[in-house]
């Protein structure tokens, strides 16, 4: 099951970390809730499995940042924070100015499902899957300039 969302906790990490550290810590705090709840969450269908899994983590990882937050303070260079967050909600408005099924493809595979997981969603082939995110990022890339 943990392999299974590795992305969704690997993209909570980036959402909620700053330092490299800090990422393990969140990663390791969230793997270990997720392993305290493992009955409850291996006795659901996927689809919810996915949804506890994200919450789960996602408290997890903001439980750990307040312990953190309460034993040391922030550095100076913690302002290029916000321009991440800036590049963040850029990608996200151009993510929801795509067409769908590519605004669908591209929010699952956000959320941690695979190629697989994807094309039983949208009505599409493992490999077909595979094809319109290679495309679908390089377009969010010529239109971001990154």
């Amino acid at each position: 099951m943990l392999h299974r969302y590795r992305g969704l906790l690997f993209s909570l990490c980036r959402h909620y970390c700053r330092r490299g550290l800090e990422a393990e810590d969140l990663l390791q705090e969230a793997t270990l809730a997720l392993w305290r709840d493992r009955e409850r969450l291996l006795s659901l269908p996927t689809v919810q499995q996915a949804a506890l899994t994200w919450k789960i983590g996602r408290n997890a990882m903001i439980d750990c940042l307040r312990r953190l937050k309460e034993t040391e303070s922030l550095p100076e260079e913690y302002e290029t924070v916000e321009e991440d967050r800036s590049l963040l909600r850029e990608l996200h408005e151009r993510i929801a100015l795509l067409d769908e099924p590519d605004r669908s493809i591209v929010r699952l595979q956000l959320e941690g499902y695979n190629y697989e997981e994807i094309g039983q969603q949208v009505g599409m082939t493992e490999k077909n899957v595979s094809v319109r995110l290679v495309r679908i990022k390089e377009k969010l890339r010529k239109s971001m300039a990154i």
